[in-house]
């Protein structure tokens, strides 16, 4: 587990860096909070799915999901479950909307 959160750490760095346009710092900072706040509820395995905390719904709230989810890889997927990704989001009041792409996973619908 330690191994899988480092890649992810690793992965994460490596989006953050490759990050460019206007948006660059607001989505690399978004990147950032996401990380320290919800990694634990969106890793791999798909199952069980934990309710986030209210630490992480704060940031969920704040991010500029079109920007950071133009820069999923199959990479990060590989370490990222995209289907506890739409859970977080759902429970956060910030839900994903049937057919929106994150990365290359379109969210289904309900």
């Amino acid at each position: 587990m330690a191994k899988l959160l480092s890649l992810f750490s690793i992965l994460a760095f490596v989006v953050a860096m490759s990050i460019v346009g206007s948006q660059a710092e607001d989505c690399a900072q978004d990147l950032s909070g996401l990380m320290s706040e919800c990694k634990q509820y969106v890793m791999f395995p798909a199952n069980p799915k934990m309710p986030p905390s209210d630490s992480c719904c704060g940031v969920v709230q704040k991010v500029n999901i079109p920007c950071l989810c133009s820069k999923v890889t199959k990479e990060i997927e590989k370490v990222v479950c995209m289907e506890k990704v739409v859970y977080i989001a759902d429970k956060c009041k910030r839900p994903f909307s049937h057919g929106f792409k994150c990365g290359s996973y379109t969210v289904p619908a309900k």
